[in-house]
């Protein structure tokens, strides 16, 4: 079990010594991070997962996430002079899939109910918990946030964000929890706790509905893949940006990137330099998978990487990158878990944003997500903001597999960061043999917007150097979760079974196995 926070990793795996199964102890770390970082996550924002029961020897995906609003309308928005959906307004608000997710994976696979598997989340709720330091930091960044919309407070310390140490009780929240705990999905998405939720919403000028809330649905979905040196990496397909991570590989893998040596600037580059491509690809086309206008085999295609492939230059940065297809932009936590019989789930749940909007539904001390935000308001795009559609989605659970066996459980957070932490890690693994923390410890890249370059200050300077020799635009900065994203791992010897666990160093978690 590895995730962002120690207290939600020791929820998991209570419930893995209590008998619990993979499945029951992500979601139990799943629910208890909702109340021990809940900047990042909670029920009101969104879950994918991907599982792998030994037994079927397959990887099962599920989409949790929700869509807009029935009443959507990105011409009153436009007609306001926006030029994008506002980040902290409910017009960003869509339906919080997480409640149905961590029901349907218990549903489907799990050993425990409901009930059980939210008792550590309840409990940290009622009797409070000491806050741990990168999310005390998180925390304050968002007081501003929370004191501009009503009932922030529910989540503050009277009006301050909790310091590190201080012992925090969240009373509004543990009594949504432990409606759902009695409830099930079915608490949260009809009935007094939907009314009030979309009342709150359309009283602070948004659109979400109770029909809204009671028409969601989580979705069995089947999951993608691509082959990278002999390892199958899974991911979810769209409205995921899993496929980002694949189109980035399947770009690596034209390379020889073990020869050109760990960390060094060869590999640097090519790495980079593919990362910019798939991801010009996917933020134009990932979307509504109804909605998409190409598919996620032409994206993974093997022939079209080739041609892609053949835009990078060795010893120079690539111009401007754009879509090669013709068609006719947080805070996150994750969770690795893999059970002595070889289950596993990878479970990524989030907020999107600092808890989300910074609206917080009165007397639930639930934050709602701003996953609305992903959309454009620009009618031609395909990811444009209409009623009753998943946005682009940058949540993304990863698997990997070897000779039909599961070898990895891992993730990375970040927003953005994650495919290109997908990438990174996975290179580290395969092309470099590192374990599961001294790939989380290396140093990252970060692609950000306008064709900058984020790299962390642990590279070498010659590295650096000899990279900004080849054209590219990079900014120093220091490790931080944040922004370089914050990863967990859990390998599993696909022949011996043994475990080995990773926890981000950037962030406050750690690996715990009994």
């Amino acid at each position: 079990m590895a995730t962002s926070q120690p207290l939600a990793a020791t929820a998991g795996l209570r419930v893995l010594m209590d008998g619990g199964n993979a499945i029951d102890g992500a979601v139990a770390a799943a629910a208890a991070l909702s109340v021990v970082e809940p900047a990042s996550t909670g029920a009101g924002g969104d879950l994918f997962a991907l599982v792998w029961m030994d037994g079927e020897k397959r990887v099962r995906a599920l989409n949790a996430s929700g869509r807009s609003p029935a009443a959507a309308s990105p011409e009153e928005l436009r007609g306001r002079g926006l030029t994008a959906v506002p980040t902290e307004s409910a017009y960003a608000v869509t339906v919080p899939g997480a409640v149905s997710g961590w029901a349907a994976l218990l549903d489907a696979h799990g050993m425990m109910p409901l009930s059980e598997v939210l008792k550590p989340a309840i409990g940290y709720a009622t009797d409070g918990y000491p806050v741990s330091e990168v999310i005390s930091s998180h925390w304050a960044d968002s007081v501003p946030k929370l004191l501009a919309h009503p009932s922030g407070n529910e989540l503050l310390m009277g009006g301050r964000a909790p310091r590190t140490g201080e012992v925090m009780r969240l009373p509004k929240l543990a009594g949504t929890l432990r409606a759902i705990a009695e409830g099930g999905a079915d608490a949260f998405y009809n009935g007094p706790l939907a009314e009030r939720t979309a009342r709150f919403v359309q009283e602070q000028g948004g659109w979400l509905s109770a029909e809204d809330m009671a028409n969601h649905g989580a979705a069995w979905v089947e999951p993608i893949s691509t082959d990278y040196r002999g390892v199958t990496c899974w991911q979810c397909p769209p409205n995921s940006q899993g496929v980002n991570a694949l189109m980035a590989l399947d770009l690596a893998e034209g390379f020889d990137i073990p020869g050109m040596g760990f960390q060094t600037a060869d590999a640097y580059h090519h790495l980079i330099e593919c990362m910019r491509l798939a991801l010009a690809d996917g933020l134009y086309h990932v979307t509504d998978p109804e909605r998409m206008r190409v598919s996620v085999e032409e994206l993974l295609s093997k022939s079209y990487a080739s041609r892609r492939r053949k835009q990078i230059r060795p010893d120079a940065v690539m111009g401007p990158v754009a879509s090669d297809l013709a068609s006719s932009h947080g805070d996150t936590v994750y969770v690795a878990c893999i059970d002595g019989d070889g289950n596993a789930c990878s479970l990524i749940n989030s907020v999107y944003m600092g808890f989300g909007t910074g609206l917080v539904v009165p007397g639930t001390g639930m934050a709602l997500q701003n996953r609305g935000a992903s959309f454009s308001l620009d009618p031609a795009h395909p990811n444009a903001l209409e009623p009753n559609k998943l946005p682009y989605h940058t949540l993304i659970p990863g698997m990997a597999t070897r000779g039909g066996e599961l070898w990895l459980c891992y993730g990375v957070m970040g927003a953005m960061q994650q495919a290109q932490g997908h990438m990174q890690v996975l290179v580290n693994m395969a092309d470099f043999g590192l374990d599961p923390q001294g790939a989380l410890d290396a140093p990252r890249f970060s692609v950000r917007a306008d064709d900058e370059v984020a790299i962390e200050d642990m590279v070498r300077p010659d590295v650096i150097s000899d990279l900004e020799g080849r054209g590219h635009n990079l900014t120093v900065r220091p490790p931080h979760g944040i922004f370089f994203g914050g990863g967990q791992i859990v390998e599993r010897d696909p022949e011996t079974g043994v475990l080995k666990g990773g926890s981000e160093p950037r962030l406050d978690g750690c690996a715990l196995g009994w």
